[in-house]
């Protein structure tokens, strides 16, 4: 029997190196994995690291149908960081990559592995933002209104 589809929502972000071609990379191999398809992408925006140091990030926000559980996914999203040349020198180290799965269907996680929906997505308008571009009942006034003192400027509306 042939697993369900779950609509799944996926942050991306990066500030080394050609950021926004790596995003654009990125959004291609997700769009790529098995049992899977792209369904939405927000425009590209640009932000200050936030508990952390280095370059502004490039972010944006995805949304993917997909077959594959959530386990399986986030195993694929950490293959692709690796292969975009990921390293965890320290917490919130500068990043080429950085996929996270922000929600999985109306799925609740909690694992030493992953956490859905993503813990700290309603503290981060670099998630809320282009969440709510591309997926507007998923993101209440009320919770862009708490981010709104954060900076962040959309780039890019077309990849």
């Amino acid at each position: 029997m042939q697993r369900a589809e779950v609509l799944s929502y996926i942050a991306l972000g990066a500030n080394l190196g050609d950021a926004r071609g790596t995003l654009t990379a990125a959004i291609n191999s997700v769009a790529s994995l098995p049992a899977t398809r792209l369904m939405a992408t927000s425009g590209l925006y640009r932000t200050a690291p936030i508990e952390a140091s280095g370059p502004d990030f490039m972010n944006a926000v995805m949304a993917v149908s997909t077959r594959l559980t959530a386990p399986e996914l986030l195993q694929h999203l950490q293959q692709l960081e690796a292969l975009a040349g990921r390293q965890r020198p320290y917490h919130n180290a500068p990043r080429t990559l950085d996929l996270d799965i922000l929600l999985y269907g109306h799925a609740c996680i909690s694992s030493p592995a992953l956490q859905v929906p993503h813990p700290r997505m309603s503290e981060r308008a670099f998630v809320l933002v282009p969440l709510a571009e591309i997926a507007p009942d998923q993101v209440s006034r009320a919770k862009l209104s708490a981010v709104a003192s954060q900076a962040i400027k959309r780039v890019a509306s077309v990849w």
